[in-house]
């Protein structure tokens, strides 16, 4: 017994150094697979850089600053600006911010407070399938449905209203096209709208509810719990979710291609029509004829990928800020 006993110990041991080896091999090809796959990612989005500088070197070489600052965009004469494409991309991404946000911290407000257990969950799956709609749905349904709608209504309503307004006249000035930055701005509202409330909602749900049952044991209504207690505990991630739905406006193409007027000029008027970078890039890539051409447009979309790097540096920094003061 004693013999067999010695023997047993030896066995044991060298199974649990196989079994250690076993182990430690998984680590170590688990760690090569993630360190490979982020380099991987790294290398992707530096090749994505490399290759929209080196195809906008001809028109900065060109035109210099002056093509962020110019408002002529002329294929016939090789003459090219960025300036109106800029201002489209900004101006409709704003006005999709200033819609969405609000409509979207309410909804997550009222499925996570007030709504009913029975109505939460349709109002839940109606929301997530409005991301689910493709984008070239919406700019269909916008050009042809909603876009004459704002023509026969609010448009009218707005230049009726505030047209005469001294300080915001300018907004709404002309005539209702019904295609212009406004229509692009509200589809794109539409367009953001569930990823600001999904994520927001998921933020909300996160809050411990012993804090919310505190704040009512003190006697507070539900909206002050809301502004004291939900938002404040969740604000990093409600700022996480809206910066990810102002990337999303910021590069979307088919839906603000049909809708805003693909007009290549500046006006102070919303309902006036306009452009956007990705609109510009996905009407005229195809037919962009000579390098010079060619390079304005990719030299538009390294425009674009400057300014959502800025956001997200923005988001970024915003975030630090945030969680510094916190802890």
């Amino acid at each position: 017994m004693a013999l067999s006993d010695q023997m047993s110990v030896p066995a044991q041991a060298l199974a649990r150094t196989r079994a250690l080896d076993r182990l430690r091999l998984g680590d170590t090809v688990f760690r090569h697979l993630t360190r490979t796959a982020a380099i991987g990612v790294l290398l992707l989005l530096s090749g994505v850089i490399i290759s929209l500088i080196d195809g906008s070197i001809p028109a900065f070489r060109t035109f210099g600053f002056g093509f962020l600052t110019s408002e002529r965009w002329n294929p016939v004469t090789d003459n090219f600006g960025a300036l109106p494409a800029i201002y489209g991309t900004i101006v409709t991404s704003f006005i999709a911010m200033l819609i969405a946000v609000p409509i979207g911290l309410m909804i997550a407000f009222f499925l996570t407070e007030l709504c009913p257990p029975w109505l939460r969950r349709p109002i839940g799956i109606a929301i997530e399938l409005l991301a689910g709609i493709p984008s070239i749905i919406y700019g269909i349904w916008g050009l042809f449905i909603f876009a004459p709608f704002l023509q026969a209504t609010l448009e009218p309503f707005l230049i009726n209203t505030l047209g005469n307004v001294p300080g915001i006249a300018p907004l709404f000035a002309g005539p209702p096209y019904g295609i212009g930055m406004l229509t692009s701005g509200l589809i794109l509202a539409i367009m953001v709208l569930p990823f600001v409330t999904s994520i927001t909602r998921d933020v909300f749900e996160a809050v411990p509810g012993v804090l919310k049952e505190a704040a009512y044991g003190l006697g507070c209504t539900t909206w002050e719990v809301v502004r004291n207690v939900t938002l404040p505990y969740a604000r990093v991630g409600v700022i996480g979710g809206v910066m990810l739905a102002l990337g999303r406006a910021l590069g979307e193409t088919m839906a603000v291609t049909f809708v805003i007027g693909n007009a290549h000029r500046i006006s102070a008027s919303i309902l006036a029509p306009g452009t956007t970078i990705s609109a510009t890039i996905a009407n005229e890539f195809t037919e962009a004829v000579g390098d010079l051409y060619t390079s304005s447009l990719i030299a538009l979309g390294l425009l674009l990928f400057v300014i959502t790097f800025i956001v997200l540096a923005i988001a970024r920094y915003m975030l630090m800020r945030i969680e510094r003061r916190i802890g």
